[in-house]
């Protein structure tokens, strides 16, 4: 009879694995215990079948509150949020109390409830607790015996079927993350770090000056003298050590998770992809100056989302809910920073996702899903130059970027035209855009203009010292000493309080204050 309940329980599990989709996820030979899970609606459908004897109700009652323990320890690897378990027992003969009320269905109150069936299937009971469980299960039946075996050779053959398929399973999972080696991700390491070095060798990592001539992102200098490469290079730069740290960190452990879960050479193209699309979300949805693997590194993000979409239950198990934690986290925290780029953010998540599409994991091509996800990424690329574009000629922060640059090359006229455009729109770089137009309006001897645009410069911002500074010089050439001193005295104050701003007050304070006192 021992061998009849062994056969009785290998036989109800491989019929549920072979024909109705079930999967193995735990195997203990030495008790004579099997759990199989199904993913179904979003609900888990959990069986687990022990083959043992209960002499009394306290035991099995025992066993019954273990078992939800063990599903409870057992829930982040199960799929669905909703479990029911089917424990069924596999037994010579049932308790010999009052057992019968421990069928009814239980329920284990939680955040998200377990519920649980139990089945007892007996020489007795075998036939009825069998189709007990089919029906709830919604089985399609029991699978044929091979009749040239006898039952103790149907029993190992079932046993060693189900343990080589949870070998498989485990073996499969294991290979998902062994596609590749990290070398990109270390080499990525070394040039970021040398890069960040000729920074800090040639007027610092934090230099703005620097920065753009190393190939930081610069509007400006995109727009109007076709440098996209910037979009790349500025991949590569970084904005002081902290900032240089804390990507790299992320550089590493991501990197080393994606390059093995895609292979180096889809990790590399990944990589880039998203780099580029979040270089060029922050092209078009911000103007200030910018540097940084963010983008990129959002797309490794986005990686993981992608390969979590094709293996649900492994993603589940491993990184799931700590990664979507982590990227909830770094999005709250970039909208609430003012500093943070949170359009190269974004834009690298969004892309990072696609580009993983075009490539796919390893051994899964799919070209009705590669083919659009090219497409798709074709038409964000265009889309974002053409929104960037369009975006940054009518914003002021960058038509103020540009005077800057004009002003740069002696293009005064220009310079006018261009401050001139920007202070049509209401920002809070207007004084910042005065100040520009009156230099130039200076530079070309208009300067009744450039005073009348100093006066309203400092009348938005009364602590902007170097319109208070020009307007001291242009009051000083014209003999207006008492004007001359009030704003270059306020320039002085405004210098004590503000010793890096690099401009020569002492020398003309100590020459206008000299004179009037003649």
């Amino acid at each position: 009879m021992y061998l009849y309940e062994q056969y009785t329980m290998y036989k109800l599990a491989y019929s549920l694995v072979e024909k109705d989709g079930f999967e193995i996820i735990h195997i203990n030979e030495n008790e004579e215990e099997l759990w199989l899970e199904k993913y179904e609606n979003k609900k888990s459908s959990v069986v687990r079948f022990v083959h043992r004897n209960f002499q009394w109700s306290n035991q099995l009652k025992r066993d019954i509150a273990a078992v939800f323990q063990k599903t409870k320890a057992l829930k982040r690897f199960l799929q669905g949020k909703k479990v029911e378990i089917h424990n069924v027992y596999i037994a010579g003969d049932a308790p010999v109390d009052e057992w019968e009320l421990l069928k009814k269905p239980m329920q284990l109150n939680e955040k998200h409830p377990m519920h649980m069936h139990v089945y007892y299937l007996t020489d007795d009971a075998g036939f009825t607790e069998k189709k007990r469980l089919r029906e709830a299960l919604g089985s399609s039946g029991p699978i044929a015996d091979n009749e040239d075996l006898d039952i103790e050779e149907q029993v190992n053959f079932y046993k060693a079927r189900l343990k080589a398929r949870y070998q498989n399973r485990k073996q499969e999972d294991q290979d998902v993350f062994s596609r590749g080696k990290p070398l990109f991700t270390y080499i990525l390491l070394v040039i970021n770090i040398l890069i960040f070095m000729m920074l800090e060798l040639n007027g610092g990592s934090t230099n703005t000056k620097t920065l753009i001539e190393f190939g930081a992102k610069y509007n400006p200098a995109i727009i109007e003298n076709n440098e996209w490469w910037r979009i790349i290079t500025s991949m590569f730069l970084h904005i002081g050590p902290v900032h240089l740290f804390m990507n790299m960190l992320a550089v590493y452990f991501l990197g080393v998770a994606v390059e093995r879960i895609y292979g180096s050479w889809r990790f590399i193209f990944i990589y880039f992809l998203s780099g580029i699309g979040g270089g060029l979300a922050s092209f078009a949805f911000t103007t200030h100056v910018s540097a940084g693997a963010s983008g990129a590194l959002f797309g490794l993000f986005g990686a993981l989302l992608f390969f979590g979409l094709i293996h649900k239950r492994i993603f589940n198990q491993t990184m799931g809910k700590n990664l979507l934690i982590i990227i909830v986290i770094n999005i709250v925290f970039g909208f609430t920073v003012p500093s943070v780029d949170m359009g190269a953010h974004i834009g690298g998540l969004i892309t990072g996702f696609v580009a993983s599409a075009i490539v796919h994991l390893p051994a899964n091509r799919k070209l009705l899903v590669q083919l659009p996800a090219f497409i798709l990424y074709a038409v964000i690329i265009f889309l974002l130059i053409i929104f960037g574009v369009r975006n940054n000629l009518h914003d002021p922060v960058y038509l103020l970027m540009k005077t800057e640059q004009l002003v740069q090359n002696k293009q005064f006229n220009q310079t006018i035209d261009v401050a001139t455009k920007g202070l049509a729109y209401e920002s809070n770089v207007k004084d910042q855009l005065l100040f520009q137009r009156s230099y130039a309006y200076i530079q070309l001897n208009k300067i009744e203009r450039a005073k009348k645009d100093l006066k309203l410069a400092v009348s938005i911002d009364e602590d902007y010292i170097r319109a208070h500074y020009n307007l001291a010089i242009i009051y000083y050439n014209n003999n207006n000493l008492s004007k001359a001193k009030e704003h270059i005295t306020k320039a002085y104050e405004l210098k004590q309080d503000n010793p890096e701003i690099e401009l020569n007050v002492n020398d003309l304070y100590e020459e206008i204050t000299g004179k009037q006192a003649e």
